[in-house]
């Protein structure tokens, strides 16, 4: 099958439930999208409200789900906090833990040893058992006094998290529920990670039934930023056409796959308006800012901008055409070429952000 750069976009949008804003809740639009980043909390509540007809940024459904245990927040795609929906978290952090990218001695030079993580590892099982939740400063306490090494009091502190995210990709630990203004860490509900072969089977068709068609080294670099070993992340895709889960198409002339069960809606590729997404939207995240057929490689800066920071975005069709904010109850907006027609975006984000926010103009 040939398709083209817009077929792939549209496909996304409909997928992603951004074009019809038809996403039903928080669980179901974190499994589709297989996470939402949510290292800046409002944004990640966006994310998910702008995906359902209804849905405001406030109106408190994440932590409802955080709360009854259908979603866990915790490190995952590319060692940044996400949303997941927690049936489907331990299938997509074995995959994480299976690159033990800890094991690297420039990270272990950096960060701590492999005898450091090793006591970490049971340190952490301990100290949270029962059901405890701990606060960053009662964790770090518990486990240097478990471990006995104060070497690792300061990489613990570490708002970052470094050291913390291996034991995340484990299964070990996860974010608990806020106290106060300050984070808390427990253990997750699930008894362990299935194996990291038979979790690919289930998270590369996954990623692809939202974000693609895509090359192997797109999910790799969604997931890991190409930290997957490369023999084994092809043969996972190996196997996946071999049973005729996934196929392989052109898009304007590439090489990537698709589930075989969605070709035919790759085919049917109705245009898709003008759209706003706030900052740090997964439409973005998973075809990454690099991808010229999502932003134009002259605008990347625009989009992907200092410490990290990705800018709320206005997509034509699926394409980044600018970028907007929303200043004084008004839509500003900076197009990269010519004006931008968002009047209807307007209420929209109106409703998502609970306030009346007049179009530019």
């Amino acid at each position: 099958m040939r398709l083209a750069a817009e077929q792939v976009r549209r496909f996304r949008l409909r997928r992603q439930h951004i074009a019809a804003h038809d996403g039903t809740d928080p669980v179901a639009v974190a499994r589709r999208l297989l996470g939402v980043q949510a290292q800046v909390p409002s944004a990640a509540a966006q994310a998910v409200a702008v995906r359902t007809p209804e849905g405001t940024a406030d109106d408190g459904t994440v932590e409802a789900a955080l709360t009854a245990g259908t979603l866990v927040r915790t490190w995952a795609a590319r060692g940044t906090l996400h949303l997941l929906a927690t049936d489907q978290a331990p299938s997509l952090l074995a995959l994480l833990a299976a690159a033990r990218s800890w094991d690297k001695g420039s990270w272990q030079r950096e960060f701590a040893t492999a005898a450091q993580m090793t006591a970490l590892e049971a340190a952490v099982v301990d100290v949270l058992a029962d059901g405890a939740v701990l606060t960053r400063e009662e964790l770090t306490a518990a486990l240097v006094a478990h471990s006995g090494d104060e070497g690792l009091a300061e990489a613990l502190r570490s708002g970052w998290g470094t050291v913390l995210k291996p034991l995340a990709w484990q299964g070990l630990i996860c974010h608990g529920p806020p106290a106060g203004a300050r984070v808390t860490f427990t253990r997750p509900g699930w008894p362990g990670l299935p194996d990291a072969d038979e979790a690919a089977r289930t998270i590369v068709p996954a990623f692809l039934a939202a974000h693609g068609p895509a090359t192997p080294t797109a999910v790799d670099a969604w997931l890991l930023r190409g930290m997957t070993p490369k023999a084994r992340l092809r043969r996972w895709f190996a196997d996946l056409v071999a049973d005729g889960t996934l196929t392989e198409v052109t898009v304007d002339g590439e090489a990537r796959y698709a589930r075989t069960e969605d070709l035919d809606d790759l085919e049917v590729a109705p245009p898709v308006g003008t759209r706003l997404l706030g900052p740090f939207d997964p439409y973005v995240l998973g075809a990454g800012t690099a991808d010229p057929d999502l932003v134009p490689a002259d605008r990347r800066k625009d989009v992907s901008r200092a410490a990290g920071w990705i800018a709320p975005v206005v997509v034509d069709d699926g394409r980044v055409v600018g970028t907007w904010s929303a200043e004084d109850d008004r839509l500003a907006v900076t197009p990269f070429d010519g004006p931008v027609d968002v009047g209807s975006e307007a209420e929209t984000w109106s409703r998502v952000l609970g306030r009346p926010l007049t179009p530019p103009g």
